[in-house]
């Protein structure tokens, strides 16, 4: 029996062993890879499951992990369905995971969190890292363009500047516009200070339900933001460089010098002036080309270095950037240095503390902001310099005051620098405080310093540009911001329910400075970055304006709750309550609640549904929310008056004279924030294996207690005719679609396509105080008439003016028209209201600068180690006002095109006036200078090549990519200017006055991996 119980006990120990040994830690490798394209996944995360073990694929999709042979591997990436995988004793796992645009079990980024797609009501939108990060733009909002249905993306040409952004069209005039930018859980107003290679996701808001859990700031949509962080792996080394360089496209043909003088000629002769000022204009020849020698093709270069890894207890992402990008115009230049830190620590299990910084240091050389009006105004009679070297004078050839400089002068005497300093981040930390509690508290801000300096020397240039002193001009801006949130999230699932519960506290302060500063008599000190002072001798005034010395402060609580039964039924719910001190004391209108609801219904989850193969996904989902906009004028309840010469009267014997005063203007009611409820309707659906997909939204969105504009009487007595007060409601109704197709037809080769449109049409639906316009839209028209009107039933900033109907060609014409004060080759005017007069009664609608359509088209090929994108986009019904045309002051030159179809006798042109446009009634808005502003771009185009691994292992080398791009290098409009892709301020937008035009970009490009 002894023995019998010890062979049994030596078998039971042989088995425990063997047991052990087959169950003992192996070491698993891999590569996880996008099914579809099989592009490797970056960060990826694998898990053994029911274990706290895990990593992360590096930059080529590579993990390794020790896991026992028996476990079982899970894989989770944002946007991708997860997978398990049975180890089974192997070593290699490589892992390919399915990706659809709206396959419901991936993940995306909202408000506060993340969730599934399939939880999600709402309208959200994202875009990949990698597909910001393959654009040549400097901003990464700018790579948005045509990205997102219903985003409207407006650039400039200026180097570092940062692009216009509107989500669902234009909802308020007074107030901000752009949407609230989240980078990292903390707010701000621009993200300029961000390196695209910096981005991991960009999710973009556009329903009140989504974006609602964020009250006050939310009116005008959300765009959360989150950066790269560590992953766990060994430190791997990335850089990322370009260089290129950019040139105009579409550049504006100007008359040469002999047409210009045969032009102004002509002018002298219609006002009567006699002799002619140029006696031979063809003695002038071609004259001087003044875009040719001012612009240039500008360089550009562009380089990051990153390095991320990490462990199980910290994960770290550092990146350093570079961008050098001179601007068309010669001297003009932008220099930026971007810094990114990321650490990550799990000191225990159940605590996860990190922090986020990022920093910015920019310095720009400036241009002065009117130089591309003299470029289009000087006189091509005029040489840039004399034999001697003297500057070319406007005044030796008798032009007048209209065209009065030289750019090259202007340029050369020109000396502004500006100055940026910004540091933002955010500290955090999370913790679990049960299974399925967790608390999570966050500090983070915005410190911010930028300053401009302009020097003036004593110079001589030609007799109207000139300096007898010399002054320094300094404008000094400081921000310091700060918010602080705390939030509780519960998650609970029991059966088939799923509970998903937020509540959270906000803390905000905002602080600006702003002060601008003159000094006469300053010497210059040389300096590269003009670090010039104001020296204790100089006469030195501040200019500090109440209004730029700005401090608010918030307070907020909110709270969310999703639920899901079966993933069939879904309802999300939110509520925010905020306060804001900017309103303080304006009775109960310092606080306000926004709450939302949403609902969906995913139809293929049903039973019904379950024997059918023609539609793998369908889901309806519908919302409803109330937002708010908080940035809006301040201050204006406070009564202001005004001491004018104009006032002075003179009263006693002797007369002695007294000052007077006026009362600026009427104190308004108190302003409060403006409101945004909206509604969304939407369906998601996917078709043959997902491959196929739609998405389409229905929303209408209206702007409650919008600040308009109230006319107050004359007899009043104050200098402005109006107040403003939250007195308007204004509506955005459209809808959106989005079509992708993706396919690997073989091993080598895969191509994805999408297509995304969205139509708004915007419109003021009622104003308390009546029908009464706001004008607005005056820059670059030279007879002070304002081209732009807000009224109720029609969208912002309509474009408003006479209607053209014809030239006049003859003084008999014009004798029996109803403008007997015109003269041959002058406008005729429809007599709207058939009074028999041409006044201002007659003017009309001539346009509308908001875009009603939005589109782009965007595709990706891979093939074995080539890739191609191809992203395309453009807006379609939309107009522009060429302001330049009539920008006129006196002898300022004219277009190519105008000239060539001026009107210059009987019968020589019935569309365009004579050279006599500039007058006060040929200048007054009118519908000739009112064009199309849609246009078809191919807005990037990039061809890169992958070398093989073989390749570069000799080389101690992961990944090298080399590619070649290019970006707006086709664009297909109408418009007779640079481009119609022109911004400007509410009330001023789709102006064409001269601004700085767009470019195209063309650059080759490195991406290495060690």
């Amino acid at each position: 029996m002894k023995r019998i119980f010890t062979i049994s006990g030596l078998v039971l120990l042989c088995i425990f062993f063997v047991s052990s040994a087959f169950a003992q830690n192996v070491t698993i490798k891999g590569k996880v890879t996008d099914a579809t394209t099989g592009e490797p996944l970056i960060g990826v995360s694998i898990a053994v499951k029911g274990t706290a073990t895990g990593t992360q694929t590096d930059v080529n999709g590579a993990y390794s992990i020790n896991a026992p042979s028996t476990a079982t591997l899970a894989f989770t990436y944002i946007g991708y369905l997860s997978i398990q995988v049975p180890v089974n004793g192997q070593t290699i796992i490589n892992a390919k995971l399915q990706t659809q645009n709206n396959e419901l079990q991936q993940v995306v980024v909202i408000g506060y969190g993340t969730q599934r797609k399939i939880d999600n009501t709402g309208s959200v939108a994202s875009v990949k890292g990698a597909d910001i990060e393959k654009q040549a733009s400097t901003n990464p909002l700018s790579a948005l363009q045509g990205k997102v249905a219903g985003v409207n993306i407006t650039n400039s040409g200026q180097p570092g500047s940062s692009p216009q952004v509107s989500i669902r069209g234009l909802g308020t005039v007074y107030g901000n516009v752009s949407p609230l930018f989240v980078v990292d859980g903390v707010w701000y107003s621009d993200i300029s200070f961000l390196n695209n290679a910096d981005i991991e996701n960009v999710t973009v808001l556009k329903d009140a339900s989504s974006t609602a859990i964020y009250g006050i700031r939310a009116a005008n949509g959300v765009v959360l933001i989150t950066t790269k962080h560590g992953n766990k792996g060994k430190p791997v080394i990335t850089y990322n460089g370009y260089a290129g360089w950019q040139s105009v496209t579409n550049q504006v043909k100007m008359a040469n010098a002999t047409e210009y003088a045969t032009a102004i000629n002509e002018l002298y002769s219609y006002n009567g002036v006699t002799p002619p000022l140029f006696s031979n204009p063809a003695s002038y020849g071609k004259g001087t080309d003044w875009y040719g020698d001012i612009l240039q093709n500008a360089f550009v270069t562009n380089h990051q270095v990153a390095v991320s890894g990490g462990n199980d207890k910290y994960t770290y992402n550092y990146s350093f950037g570079y961008l050098d990008q001179d601007g068309i115009v010669k001297t003009n230049n932008y220099q930026r240095y971007t810094i990114h830190l990321s650490n990550d620590f799990t000191p225990v299990k159940i605590l996860k503390i990190g922090y986020t910084a990022n920093g910015l240091f920019g310095h720009s050389r400036d241009i002065n902001g009117g130089i591309f009006h003299q470029l289009y105004g000087a006189a091509p009679t005029l040489p840039v310099k004399y034999k001697n070297g003297a500057y070319g004078d406007p005044n030796d050839y008798n032009t007048g005051n209209g065209n009065n400089y030289n750019p090259q002068a202007t340029l050369d005497f020109f000396n502004q620098k500006s100055m940026t300093h910004r540091l933002t981040g955010d500290v955090h930390a999370e913790l679990s405080i049960l299974k399925n509690l967790k608390f999570r508290t966050s500090f983070g801000g915005d410190i911010g310093q930028s300053e401009v300096r302009a020097f003036t020397p004593i110079y001589y240039a030609t007799l109207a540009q000139k300096s007898l002193n010399t002054n320094l001009d300094v404008n000094h801006t400081e921000t310091r911001n700060w918010i602080w949130e705390n939030t509780l999230t519960y998650d609970y699932q029991v059966k088939d329910h799923k509970i998903t519960a937020l509540v959270g506290y906000s803390a905000q302060n905002n602080r600006a400075y702003e002060t601008d500063a003159h000094a006469n008599g300053v010497p210059y000190t040389a300096s590269g970055s003009l670090h010039t002072s104001f020296p204790d001798t100089a006469k030195t005034v501040y200019y500090p304006d109440p209004a730029q010395q700005i401090h608010t402060r918030a307070l907020s609580q909110f709270a969310r709750i999703n639920y899901s039964y079966k993933d069939k039924y879904l309802v999300n719910a939110s509520l925010r309550h905020d306060g804001a001190s900017q309103f303080y004391g304006n009775g109960n209108q310092t606080y306000g609640y926004f709450p939302s609801i949403g609902g969906g219904w995913v139809v293929t989850n049903e039973d019904f549904m379950k024997n059918q193969h023609f539609i793998d996904n369908l889901k309806l989902r519908g919302s409803w929310g109330k937002v708010g906009n908080s940035v809006v004028p301040i201050n204006t309840s406070v009564q202001t008056v005004s001491a004018d010469p104009y006032l002075t009267a003179i009263f006693g014997n002797p007369q002695i004279p007294y000052q007077g005063a006026s009362i600026n203007t009427v104190v308004p009611p108190a302003i409060v924030w403006e409101k945004a409820v909206a509604s969304d309707f939407g369906i998601e659906m996917g078709f043959l294996r997902n491959r196929l997909s739609l998405e389409a939204d229905y929303y209408n969105r209206e702007t409650q207690d919008a600040i308009f504009s109230i006319p107050i009487l004359a007899s009043v007595g104050t200098n402005s005719g109006s107040i403003i007060a939250n007195q308007a409601s204004i509506q955005n109704r459209g809808f959106e679609v989005l079509v992708s197709w993706k396919d690997s037809p073989t091993k080598d080769f895969s191509y994805s396509i999408s297509g995304n449109i969205g139509v708004n049409n915007n419109k003021v639906l009622s104003v308390v105080s009546g029908a009464n316009p706001i004008y607005s839209g005056g820059i670059g028209i030279a007879n002070g008439a304002l081209a732009t009107r807000t009224v109720v039933g029609q969208p912002i900033g309509e474009f408003y003016g006479y209607k053209v109907t014809g030239i006049f060609q003859t003084a008999a014409e014009v004798a029996a028209s109803k403008q007997p004060n015109a003269l041959p080759g002058d406008f005729i005017y429809q007599d709207t209201n058939n009074d028999g007069t041409i006044n201002t009664k007659d003017r009309v609608v001539l346009g509308n600068p908001n875009p009603k359509i939005n589109y782009g088209f965007n595709t990706t090929f891979n093939y074995r180690q080539f890739d191609l994108t191809l992203d395309f986009q453009g807006v379609a019904d939309v107009s522009v006002y060429n302001a330049n045309i009539a920008f006129r002051y006196g002898n300022e030159n004219f277009t190519q095109d105008f000239y060539n179809h001026r009107w210059h006798g009987a019968g020589t042109s019935n569309m365009y006036p004579s050279v006599n446009v500039g007058s006060n009634a040929n200048a007054a808005p009118n519908s000739f200078y009112v064009e199309s502003g849609a246009y078809f771009r191919m807005r990037n185009a990039q061809l890169g090549y992958t070398l093989p691994g073989s390749t570069l292992k000799k080389l101690g080398v992961q990944r090298i990519r080399l590619y070649a791009n290019a970006q707006n290098a086709i664009n297909i409009f109408g418009y007779k200017g640079f481009s119609p892709e022109v911004g400007g301020s509410v009330g001023n937008m789709g102006l064409d006055a001269n601004v700085y035009p767009l470019y195209a970009t063309y650059n080759f490009g490195v991406n290495v991996t060690f």
